[in-house]
């Protein structure tokens, strides 16, 4: 948490603002009710876009406002403003207020105060000026094409952002914190013959752009989006049918994010809409499963010193050894449900109240070595990397296209396949783990959430897993 931040006292500077009468409206504004605060952001941002053999895009923007919550009950008042005056607070106090009619609540104890640092304070977009990040999306595209014959277009995004928040409750309790985020994203077509193909990477995280400029990355980078698309120029239709799946490490975490992750947090459980809903310390998943979301590893994408209601973020146990231990909680949903919050309550920004979402979630590693779990399977589909996916909170059933995976005959990975999609139910999926691999990998710091109509950043990870008998449509027979 910044409580030593640079900016100590951005927000009030930066707009004239009175400390102790804007600290008055919030105790106002909040007055009779169980909780609420006052959000302030200010953020920067900016992106390149290398297209084609040429930039693009290029963006910079910045924006400040605050958000005014009030909580009473189940009900919320919010109302937000990018007038930074104190009219413009006095006003939104009016609003938020117009949920108390005539019941008093109690205010909820602020969060616990934090001093842990999981990122600096620099902003990402001062440390390297425009010319250079241009220079490196052009040596991006250079490279990428000499590297092989077959690539005809290259695209590269570089993209950067830096938020400072702030938070008020009621009898003065402030949290701040300041929060870089960096990405460096690169794709490639290539073409044989008539058939085209694609391959992707990515890698970002809560630092400044450094690690990205570095020549050993970006060329990592490339490598791997080329070899995705080699890999892809190969492939034969994938097969239809169940089968068992062999789901690789890190990236294809995704899967476990949307089939079960979202059905973790709190908001669906108390509302009963979620397929974990009630299930509190029953067996939801194959013993071996461990599934922690984690908002505390230092400069990961996902991590936050402070979620956006003031909380320190934590490592939250989901599911332990296939027992549903807990649920990821903002500060309303784990009051109602008479639990703690741990540190999940996040919103896009200012002018979105916050609720309860993932930061990084994962399954830890088991025991077994990847390359005996592949020797296993006689007959399936080893799933190394996803593209997007559906998935229904009520029922935990999904769909997950593959964007790299291969046929497994007789304990060998063999031929690529394109087209094949996996169908299934999260919780079922969780029973049906056979195998866990000791090669647990978080994701390389790419990862956008959506819930609701907002986006956060979020991060990832598995170790390699055996499911039995998933669900895969594909356009050639089993």
């Amino acid at each position: 948490m910044a409580e030593t931040a640079p900016a100590l006292d951005f927000f009030f500077a930066e707009n004239g603002l009175d400390e102790a009468r804007t600290l008055q409206l919030v105790d106002d504004a909040l007055a009779g009710m169980d909780d609420g605060e006052l959000f302030f952001e200010a953020t920067q941002a900016e992106s390149f876009s290398f297209d084609d053999g040429r930039l693009k895009a290029a963006s910079f923007d910045s924006a400040q406002g605050f958000g005014l919550r009030s909580v009473l009950g189940e009900s919320t008042g919010y109302a937000h403003s990018t007038d930074m005056s104190e009219e413009a607070i006095r006003r939104a106090a009016e609003t938020v207020r117009a949920i108390q009619t005539g019941a008093s609540g109690s205010m909820a104890i602020a969060p616990a105060r934090s001093n842990k640092r999981l990122y600096g304070d620099h902003n990402p977009l001062l440390g390297i000026d425009f010319a250079k990040k241009v220079k490196l999306l052009e040596e991006i595209d250079a490279f990428a094409r000499a590297a092989d014959p077959r690539v005809k277009q290259v695209s590269a995004a570089l993209v950067g952002s830096w938020q400072q928040v702030e938070i008020i409750r009621a009898g003065g309790h402030r949290v701040r914190d300041i929060r870089p985020l960096v990405r460096l994203n690169v794709s490639v077509m290539m073409a044989d013959g008539d058939r085209q193909e694609t391959g992707y990477d990515g890698a970002g995280g809560r630092r400044d752009y450094d690690f990205l400029f570095d020549e050993n990355q970006w060329q990592a980078q490339v490598h791997e989006a080329i070899r995705q698309a080699s890999v892809n120029l190969e492939s034969v239709d994938a097969p239809a049918g169940e089968m068992t799946v062999v789901l690789g490490p890190g990236w294809p975490g995704v899967l476990l994010h949307e089939a079960v992750g979202h059905g973790l947090e709190g908001d669906f459980n108390r509302k009963k809409t979620s397929a974990f809903a009630g299930l509190l310390g029953e067996q939801v998943a194959a013993k071996g499963v461990t599934v922690v979301d984690d908002g505390t590893i230092e400069a990961r994408r996902g991590s936050l010193s402070v979620d956006d209601e003031g909380t320190p973020t934590e490592r939250t146990v989901l599911i332990e050894d296939g027992i549903l231990k807990g649920y990821m909680q903002d500060r309303l949903n784990a009051r109602l449900m008479g639990m703690k919050p741990t540190g999940n309550g996040r919103r896009q920004g200012f002018s979105h109240s916050p609720m309860p979402r993932m930061t990084n979630t994962f399954m830890l590693a088991g025991n077994h070595d990847p390359a005996e779990i592949v020797a296993s399977v006689k007959d399936g589909l080893y799933a190394v990397n996803f593209g997007g996916g559906q998935v229904d909170i009520t029922s935990g059933k999904f769909v997950f296209s593959c964007t790299e995976a291969y046929r497994v005959r007789n304990g060998k990975v063999m031929e690529p396949v394109k087209g094949a999609t996996l169908i299934g139910n999260g919780p079922d999926v969780l029973k049906r783990v056979s195998m866990i691999g000791n090669d647990l990998k978080l994701d390389n710091g790419v990862g956008i959430c959506g819930k609701a109509g907002q986006s956060v950043p979020a991060g990832v990870g598995q170790p390699t897993l055996k499911i039995d008998g998933l669900t895969v449509g594909g356009t050639a027979a089993a």
